[in-house]
């Protein structure tokens, strides 16, 4: 059972604590469309000896419609398949499920599975008083009962389950935000495909479609990562080449807006603020909706919002985290608006490959993965028992400063009073610092200590793909030098 589920460790160590529990459980599950949510829990409880039921949302589906398939879930779970006389209403619904449970021996642990729960919820429907009120008064008390309510409305789940100040305020008893693979278990999950692929390889398909299961199932063996990434994302039957349009519009009822909103961030690289966001264009705040637009955004794991450290004043600054969102608006839109795709070309993405955009792109997206990637850092740092705050650093020089400007990838500010500052460079050759850069990690460190007036020893980190070639300056600056094969498990071959 738990062998085919790749990575996910925390959470199967949460899913055995619920069916082992004897205390009825409600588990909320969240998490950005095709990042395995509904994988997980029917491959988790598969094998286990418990009544399973499945109940699964239909997108635009009306409220009879929903409660048909709930019917017919009740039909596969407790009647082999045997047809039921259709329920009309929610209450009637949950009341019906309620009495097949207590007819089931108690000790038989009972999981109750609604799956994209948000689009079960219809207007008018009710369901939510309804389940509000069924737990509370007849399945909290059920002892063998485990309720797991899932969506990749991440926002939704969060606004309804975990913040919310309604009758289920407090119920929740465990939850789960199923994040995508990381670079080990995106490698460990084509292995288990039987794809074996170099760290190279596997990063060059990570900054493309990061570490979402749905599209790393789509990686052919025998093919390279620039192969792949042309035969998915840039051909007419590529699995990815229109996914972008579809990926939104099932999160959120006005995608359109949410579009433009993510198109707005994704063209600075350095992130932007809500006032930014507002001065560049007015209509994203119709309604006074920004905020909750950019949460829902954040929530489904698209952007991510940074407060720049040791200013906090200036509040925070989004920039796109999703890698598919990054690549798609910077390669596969301009691609598909044009008449060119129409003449497939296997060598098309080898021949943008190398270009100075490409450089740009790789750049940002390798910084982005490097966030995600923060525990592997500390710990190649050697400081992962050493207490320490994240974060990104800038300063813009006024018109009278006689400081240069200067900005820090990442830093660490460590408890041992000590600061690392990490460099981030995406060269896929060993990368060497000449003297320019050398003056410019100089003046990193002068404007910060000038301008944070910091006290603490200030180390230099750098992280590349291959390491740095040695020479004078990263003898005489460089402390600590962390490689892609650190992002991954050291343990494993190169």
């Amino acid at each position: 059972m738990v062998q085919e589920i790749i990575g996910r460790k925390t959470e199967i160590q949460l899913l055995k604590k619920v069916l082992s529990s004897n205390e009825a459980e409600f588990l909320a599950l969240y998490g950005r469309r095709r990042v395995g949510k509904t994988y997980l829990i029917r491959k988790f409880f598969q094998n286990s000896s418990c009544i399973f039921f499945e109940a699964t949302g239909q997108k635009d589906g009306s409220m009879k419609t929903q409660l048909i398939n709930f019917t017919e879930s009740i039909s596969k779970a407790f009647f082999q398949g045997l047809t039921v006389q259709p329920l009309e209403n929610w209450r009637d619904a949950f009341k019906s499920l309620t009495t097949l449970i207590k007819n089931i021996d108690k000790k038989k642990k009972v999981i109750l599975f609604f799956d994209e729960l948000p689009w079960m919820v219809t207007p008018r429907s009710q369901l939510m008083q309804h389940l509000d009120y069924i737990w509370n008064t007849e399945w909290s008390d059920l002892k063998n009962v485990k309720l797991i309510v899932c969506g990749s409305a991440a926002s939704w789940m969060l606004e309804h389950f975990i913040h919310t100040k309604g009758g289920l305020h407090n119920r929740i008893t465990g939850r789960i935000c199923l994040k995508p693979f990381t670079l080990q278990e995106t490698q460990e999950y084509l292995k288990f495909r039987e794809i074996s692929l170099s760290h190279q390889q596997v990063l060059e398909l990570y900054m493309v479609m990061g570490g979402i299961p749905h599209y790393l199932k789509s990686i052919s063996k025998g093919l390279s990562a620039v192969q792949n990434i042309n035969k998915i994302c840039f051909t007419k039957d590529g699995l990815l080449l229109d996914e972008f349009p579809k990926l939104y519009a099932s999160l959120y009822k006005d995608s359109e807006i949410h579009i433009k909103l993510i198109r707005l961030i994704a063209n600075h690289k350095q992130g932007i603020s809500i006032n930014e966001i507002l001065k560049q264009d007015k209509s994203l705040s119709s309604g006074g909706r920004l905020c909750k637009r950019l949460l829902e955004l954040e929530a489904a794991g698209f952007i991510h919002g940074l407060i720049p450290y040791g200013n906090k004043k200036k509040g925070v600054f989004y920039r796109i985290l999703d890698e598919y969102t990054y690549f798609y608006l910077r390669w596969i839109e301009p691609f598909s608006e044009t008449s060119y795709h129409l003449e497939e070309d296997p060598a098309y993405w080898e021949k943008v490959s190398q270009t100075p955009i490409w450089y740009n792109w790789i750049g940002y997206t390798f910084e982005s993965i490097c966030f995600k990637h923060i525990d592997k850092i500390r710990r190649a740092l050697g400081i992962d028992k050493i207490i320490s705050k994240v974060g990104s650093w800038r300063y813009v020089p006024g018109p009278s400063d006689s400081y240069r400007g200067a900005q820090i990838d990442l830093l660490f500010d460590r408890a041992d009073r000590v600061i690392t500052i990490v460099e981030i460079k995406s060269s896929f050759d060993k990368f060497s610092i000449d003297k320019a850069y050398a003056e410019n990690l100089k003046n990193k460190v002068t404007v910060y200590r000038n301008q944070t007036k910091t006290k603490k020893q200030i180390f230099i980190a750098i992280i590349s793909i291959y390491g740095l070639a040695k020479n004078e300056y990263s003898e005489e600056l460089v402390t600590n030098e962390i490689t892609l094969k650190d992002l991954f498990d050291e343990n494993l071959p190169f």
